[in-house]
């Protein structure tokens, strides 16, 4: 039965973009098929290591900085369970995370505290 993530379909997708097969791009890049096949369907979480999404990315010739360039690292954080590292150094947006996990979990927030997380969220 098939697991795919988010990291595992963006992954998938952005080889496909290219029009390479899983195959050719473990060849030319020197990866593992068997683990990149893994990765693409979740069966293996992706790296922790920042310097190996990078290699990742930039074999899928994902443009730093680019909004596919966020996606691909925050699909990783997210499929690994944790938060982007970028948003851990903005405080005041870490004050704001207990707000957001509540209303992802379906709790009932105020008006006032739902505009303050849609603020916080224009400022991003």
């Amino acid at each position: 039965m098939e697991t795919r993530t988010p990291f595992g379909a963006f992954f998938k997708e952005m080889r496909r973009k290219k029009g390479i097969t899983l195959r050719k791009f473990c060849l030319e890049h020197n990866f593992d098929p068997g683990n990149i096949s893994k990765l693409e369907r979740g069966v293996l979480p992706p790296p922790t290591s920042r310097q190996k999404l990078e290699k990742y990315a930039l074999a899928l010739e994902i443009k730093e900085g680019s909004d596919e360039w966020y996606n691909f690292f925050d699909y990783a954080a997210a499929s690994a369970g944790q938060i982007p590292s970028y948003m851990m150094s903005d405080t005041e947006l870490v004050k704001k995370l207990p707000l957001v996990f509540r209303t992802l979990r379906g709790e009932k927030i105020s008006p006032e505290k739902l505009d303050e997380l849609a603020e916080l969220i224009r400022k991003t």
